[in-house]
C-alpha cells in the first residue's frame, strides 16, 4: 500500500512539473511579443553591421551611443535565448528525472526555479515602460527635523540603498555629502548605475519616518525621525539639456573627509550654481577636479530636466482644471523598530515584519507593490 501511495505522489509531482514547464513556456512566448524580440534581433543586426565598419569610431560620441544601444539589445536578446535554451533542456531532462534519477531531478528543479525567477523579473520590467525608466539614477537623502537622530537616520537609509544596489549588481557611489553634527549626514547624494535603476527607485521619493528607542538619548526614550528622498534619472545624451557656461558660477573647495593621509590636499571638489534657476550641485568623490565638474554637470542637467518636466505637468494641470497630487513631501513609509517591529508603505499597505532584512536592502517587495498599484490604477509610476 505504501509503495502504491509513493508512486501516486511521484506521478502527481512529475505531472505538476510538466505542467509547470508548459506554463513557463507560455509566459516566455507572451513576453517575446511584449519585448518585441524579433524587432530587437533585426535592430541588433543593423547595429552590429554599423559597428563593424572601418569608419565607425570616426565620430566617438555617435559611436558611444550606438554601442550603448547595441549592448541593451544584446542583453535582452541573449536573455531570451538563454531562457529558451533552459526550458528546452528542462523538457528533455524531465523524462529522465521521471525515471528516478535524483541528480537530474535536482538539476531540473534548480533550472526551473531560475527560469521562473527570471521571467518574474521580466514581467516586473513590463511595468517600467516610461521614457526614462531604463535610466541610471541620482538619489538625494536629506535629514528632517530632529538633529542627530534624523542625521543618523539618513546614514541608515544610505546603507539600505547601497545594499539594495549591491544585491542587484548595480554600481552605487556617493558623489556629495554633508556630515552631521555627531553622527550620520545632513544630506548625501549618490549615483546608482544599472539598467532600470531610476524605474525601480522612483517609488522611493517622499518622506521616510523612523520610530525607535534613541541610541543618543541617555533616558532611552522613543524618538521619531524623518528623512526625505528625491530620485532623478541620469539624463541620457539623447535628451538635449543646454547649459550656458555664462549662467554658471563654479566654486572649488577641498573635499571633506575623516582625516588622515587620504584627505584631499587640493581644491578638487566642485560646486556649480546655475544662476537662472538657483539650483546648486556639488561633487567631491573624485580626486580630479575635472571629473568632479563632469559629475556635477551631469547631476545639474538631471535636475534641470526634472524642473522642466514638473513645470510642464503643473501647466497641464492648470489647463485640465485639476490639482495634481505630488508624492514628494508626503509620508510614504514608516519604519517602526520599537515598541514593535514593522515597516509599512502607506500608499500600498505593503508591510514587512523582518525589519533587519529590509534595512539590509531587501526592498523588492515594496518596489513591486508600488509599481503594481500604479499599474492597477492605470497611471504611470512617477
Amino acid at each position: 500500500m505504501t509503495g502504491k501511495y509513493n508512486s501516486l505522489l511521484l506521478l502527481c509531482y512529475f505531472s505538476a512539473m510538466f505542467e509547470d514547464i508548459q506554463t513557463l513556456e507560455g509566459k516566455l512566448q507572451g513576453l517575446r511579443g511584449i519585448f518585441r524580440l524579433e524587432e530587437l534581433r533585426r535592430e541588433l543586426a543593423r547595429l552590429n553591421e554599423q559597428a563593424g565598419k572601418p569608419e565607425f569610431w570616426n565620430d566617438p560620441a555617435a559611436a558611444a551611443k550606438i554601442q550603448k544601444r547595441r549592448s541593451e539589445c544584446e542583453e535582452t536578446v541573449s536573455l531570451f535565448d538563454r531562457l529558451t535554451s533552459e526550458l528546452k533542456d528542462a523538457g528533455e531532462f524531465a523524462p529522465m528525472a521521471e525515471q528516478g534519477d535524483a541528480q537530474i531531478q535536482k538539476e531540473l528543479e534548480t533550472k526551473l526555479s531560475h527560469v521562473r525567477k527570471t521571467l518574474d523579473e521580466l514581467e516586473f520590467r513590463r511595468m517600467l515602460g516610461q521614457e526614462l525608466d531604463r535610466s541610471f539614477a541620482i538619489m538625494s537623502i536629506n535629514s528632517g527635523a530632529g538633529g542627530t537622530e534624523a542625521q543618523d537616520w539618513v546614514q541608515i537609509l544610505l546603507r539600505m540603498y547601497l545594499r539594495w544596489a549591491e544585491r542587484r549588481g548595480f554600481a552605487a557611489a556617493i558623489v556629495d555629502s554633508l556630515p552631521g553634527e555627531g553622527a550620520g549626514f545632513k544630506n548625501v547624494t549618490l549615483t546608482i548605475d544599472g539598467a532600470y535603476a531610476y524605474g525601480y527607485m522612483k517609488g522611493e521619493i517622499g518622506i521616510h519616518r523612523l520610530v525607535r528607542i534613541s541610541p543618543f538619548d541617555a533616558n532611552a526614550r522613543r524618538h521619531t525621525s524623518f528623512a526625505s528622498i528625491m530620485v532623478l534619472p541620469q539624463v541620457d545624451d539623447k535628451i538635449d539639456i543646454q547649459v550656458d557656461e555664462a549662467d554658471l558660477r563654479i566654486d572649488t573647495f577641498r573635499s571633506s573627509g575623516a582625516g588622515g593621509q587620504h584627505v584631499n590636499k587640493t581644491d578638487s571638489a566642485v560646486r556649480l550654481t546655475h544662476i537662472p534657476s538657483g539650483i546648486v550641485v556639488a561633487c567631491q568623490n573624485e580626486r580630479s577636479q575635472h571629473k568632479n565638474k563632469a559629475q556635477a554637470m551631469k547631476i545639474l542637467k538631471a535636475r534641470l530636466y526634472e524642473k522642466e518636466r514638473l513645470e510642464r505637468e503643473q501647466e497641464m494641470s492648470k489647463l485640465e482644471g485639476e490639482k495634481k497630487k505630488i508624492d514628494f513631501g508626503s509620508q510614504i513609509r514608516s519604519y517602526v523598530l520599537q515598541p514593535y517591529q514593522l515597516i509599512k508603505d502607506h500608499r500600498t499597505n505593503f508591510e514587512s515584519g523582518n525589519v533587519q532584512a529590509v534595512l539590509d536592502g531587501d526592498l523588492d517587495g515594496f518596489i513591486r507593490s508600488y509599481l503594481l498599484a500604479k499599474a492597477a490604477e492605470g497611471t504611470p509610476a512617477s
